[in-house]
């Protein structure tokens, strides 16, 4: 089934000169509910402060999973991540709080996110939290 016209009903950041960051995520339906299939969206351009320090960190976030109902619009993601960049959270809480928004969101059979940050310190830190098992072969 292609994309009816019905489903850009609720976008309203995509084709609008919004590009401000923003907590919203927008989705559309998913139109092959019954099988099984993973997207893959990643950014190499993330960033956010450090809680402690106000110093940036960055990062590369890779977000996967098994669509429910709905699948998240890009556009809304971008200014979503976006919305970090003059936030301090620590990497690990940042992880898991955009694997929280994205299972509010999506309702997502699984879902998985992936957060590999730039050394600081000599150290860099990669969190992966995820919301469910991805289903067997």
């Amino acid at each position: 089934m292609l994309t009816e016209s019905g489903d850009l009903s609720a976008l309203t950041l995509l084709g609008q000169n919004k590009n401000v960051p923003s907590k919203k995520l927008e989705t559309f339906p998913n139109r092959h509910p019954g099988r099984n299939y993973v997207i893959e969206l990643r950014t190499e351009e993330f960033t956010s402060l450090c809680p402690a320090t106000g110093q940036p960190d960055f990062g590369i976030i890779t977000i996967r999973y098994i669509p429910g109902p709905r699948i998240v619009e890009s556009k809304s993601l971008k200014l979503y991540l976006w919305s970090f960049r003059n936030e301090g959270c620590f990497q690990e809480h940042l992880v898991n709080v955009i694997l929280d928004d994205l299972v509010q969101a999506l309702e997502p059979v699984w879902l998985e996110v992936s957060g590999q940050f730039a050394a600081r310190g000599g150290i860099t830190i990669t969190v992966r939290a995820a919301h469910r098992s991805p289903p067997g072969p």
